[in-house]
């Protein structure tokens, strides 16, 4: 990964425009090509991004990120503070833990408790970005890509959405659909997945185990 802390300007041409006026920001170039400029706020989310695959031209104190699609990222860079490159190596990926992997195991043994008819194609099916959770084909035929959590937050979207421009391009597979899946998902993930054309469910995990809820009902 390289970073380099900096003033900089940001422009952004594409399906819109943007721009960031002179301020010190971090920039970060990932392995893949990502590159992302991030404020000292605002938790993991960039201000603005260019997601592989892409071109990053280095001029004299420019940057230039394009992609297939001519969208173009131009970072100025009026002054460099620090700048690194270390290789992190292969990442293990993140750890479940035991409630969302026991989830998707219960589910790979009966995804028609997702959808009627959706079958299992295969576990942890692999992308070049990470491993979907749960492969399926639906009733109709059609490939989709299922992402379990046990709290739907918008990261989870987030990640489901990498998994799905990975997926799409293999034509055997193509076209995927996804299906975001959890105990609880929440408002702000709902609203994400409705914009990225992913479809959500919330899921029992005692009905799935065959427990009995231990919440109150009248009947």
């Amino acid at each position: 990964m390289r970073i380099v802390v900096a003033d900089c300007t940001v422009s952004y041409e594409g399906r819109l425009a943007a721009h960031l006026p002179r301020a010190t920001r971090l920039l970060m170039v990932k392995a893949d090509g990502c590159v992302a400029v991030h404020a000292d706020g605002g938790a993991y989310k960039p201000l603005n991004w260019m997601n592989a695959p892409n071109l990053l031209t280095e001029e004299d104190g420019r940057w230039v990120v394009t992609n297939a699609g001519g969208e173009r990222l131009t970072i100025e860079l009026h002054a460099v503070h620090f700048e690194t490159d270390i290789p992190l190596g292969d990442d293990p990926g993140l750890q479940k833990d035991g409630v969302e992997l026991e989830l998707q195991r219960l589910l790979a043994q009966s995804p028609e408790a997702l959808e009627a008819g959706m079958t299992l194609i295969r576990r942890e099916f692999p992308t070049p970005v990470g491993p979907v959770d749960l492969l399926c084909r639906d009733a109709a035929g059609a490939t989709v890509a299922v992402e379990v959590k046990r709290r739907g937050e918008i990261d989870g979207v987030e990640q489901l959405t990498r998994y799905l421009e990975f997926l799409n391009r293999d034509q055997r597979l193509a076209p995927v659909r996804g299906l975001f899946v959890a105990q609880e998902v929440r408002p702000q993930a709902r609203l994400l997945a409705a914009d990225r054309g992913i479809d959500w469910a919330e899921v029992d995990y005692d009905a799935l185990r065959g427990v009995e809820s231990d919440a109150l009902r009248l009947f």
